[in-house]
Parts: structure tokens; C-alpha cells; sequence
């Protein structure tokens, strides 16, 4: 009978640990995601300021796939403006979800605790 918690314990272990190695691997993913993120919108706004100190009878041109559209400076300017509100959202979201995962892998945790707890209460009893 002794046999039986130890196998229920071990199992929850496993899986926790399981649990744990992939919630690690995507917070990981997500840090890598945000940092992606802050660089396109730091890059997004040099840009933007480089072309407020052009004239507006310069020609720019916007890159679209493999090729380059003469565009007005103020459309670029737009564009750029919403990349940067585009990456800002999907920097939350990738920050709630970081919250929601790091919740998971703390409950988790403790669930085990309290296993390991009842265990050791009932092998002393």
C-alpha cells in the first residue's frame, strides 16, 4: 500500500516537471518576442525621425515584399506610426499571457508541495 503514494507522487512529479520545462520554454519564447518587438519599434521610430528631417519634395520609398513603392512622407510616416501601435499591442498581450503562464507554473508548484506534504503527513501517521 506504501507503493501506491509513492507511484501517484512520482507520477505528479513527472508531469509537473513536464509542465514546468514547457511553460520555462515559452516565457523564454515570449522574452525573445518582446525583444523582437522593441527593436522594430525602435527602429520604427528612427526612421520616422530621419524622415521628419526631410523636405517634402523629397521622394522615399516604401519596401513591399521584394520591391519599393514611391509613397508620400506622410503616408510612411502613418505606416510607421501604426507598426509601432501594432508591436505596443502585441507586447501587452505577450506580457499578459508571460503573467498568466508564471500563475500556472507558481500553482503548479504548489499543488506539489501540498502533495508532498499530505504524503509525509501520512507516512508519519
Amino acid at each position: 500500500m506504501s507503493k501506491e503514494p509513492d507511484q501517484e507522487l512520482k507520477k505528479a512529479f513527472m508531469e509537473l516537471q513536464g509542465k514546468m520545462q514547457e511553460t520555462n520554454q515559452k516565457l523564454r519564447i515570449a522574452d525573445v518576442q518582446v525583444e523582437s518587438l522593441k527593436k522594430q519599434i525602435v527602429h520604427a521610430q528612427l526612421t520616422d525621425k530621419e524622415i521628419q528631417s526631410l523636405g517634402d519634395s523629397t521622394r522615399v520609398y516604401d519596401s513591399v515584399g521584394r520591391m519599393f513603392l514611391l509613397t508620400d512622407i506622410p503616408q510612411i510616416r502613418e505606416n510607421l506610426k501604426a507598426k509601432v501601435e501594432k508591436c505596443n499591442e502585441k507586447i501587452t498581450s505577450l506580457q499578459a499571457n508571460k503573467e498568466y503562464l508564471e500563475r500556472s507554473m507558481s500553482e503548479s508548484q504548489n499543488n506539489l508541495r501540498e502533495m508532498i506534504k499530505l504524503k509525509q503527513s501520512m507516512g508519519v501517521a
